[in-house]
């Protein structure tokens, strides 16, 4: 928790020298991220991401828009809501226009955090960068994948399996019937045969 924290406080505050705000921000951050309601939009997951993207930094464009993105692009998350992406990145914009952030940083990291919703390809390769590592999961072992998938569940608790399973049946179609999941190579190579493999098995468990 301490490089994520570490990391967000570096990066904020080469835009303000108010310590004061800084700390706000990351307690304000914390607090969305450590909601009652989530089981896997998490700290954790921020955790993940930071580590996976920290890997490819070198191939990176624009280093401090990829951490912001990564750092908002779930502030805002309702189960019951189809429209987190468009206010994660309504919330970020804020934030960052708050700090005085460049406003061409503050539309790549909108544009990043939209992108999210549908995981498509970008022209932009800081993007697909980005969203490939929002589904690194999908790639993982087994029994973590399994473990995602059961807090997602826990996520949409108020949905009873009636309403859940043929929505959940409809993203796992969506995916496998994609050409690929992963729009770069670097995660293509690291994740897609396990992802593929995931969920189908989830898909037949269901």
């Amino acid at each position: 928790m301490n490089l994520l924290k570490d990391t967000f406080i570096q990066l904020v505050s080469q835009y303000t020298a108010d310590s004061l705000l800084v700390n706000q921000l990351w307690a304000e951050l914390e607090e969305n991220y450590t909601g009652k309601k989530r089981y896997y939009h998490t700290l954790q997951h921020l955790e993940h991401l930071l580590k996976l993207l920290t890997e490819i930094k070198p191939q990176v464009n624009n280093w401090n828009a990829i951490l912001f993105s990564m750092f908002y692009h779930d502030i805002i998350y309702n189960g019951l809501k189809t429209t987190n992406e468009e206010k994660s990145a309504a919330y970020a914009e804020n934030r960052m226009q708050q700090i005085s952030v460049p406003q061409t940083t503050i539309e790549i990291v909108v544009n990043q955090i939209l992108a999210t919703k549908k995981h498509a390809v970008s022209a932009d390769n800081d993007t697909n960068f980005f969203t490939d590592a929002d589904l690194a999961i999908l790639g993982l072992e087994w029994e973590q994948y399994a473990q995602y998938y059961k807090q997602v569940r826990k996520e949409y608790a108020l949905f009873p399996d009636l309403i859940y399973v043929p929505g959940r049946k409809k993203v796992l179609q969506h995916f496998l019937q994609m050409a690929r999941i992963y729009k770069t190579d670097h995660f293509f190579t690291k994740f897609e045969k396990q992802a593929k493999q995931n969920l189908q098995k989830e898909l037949s468990e269901l």
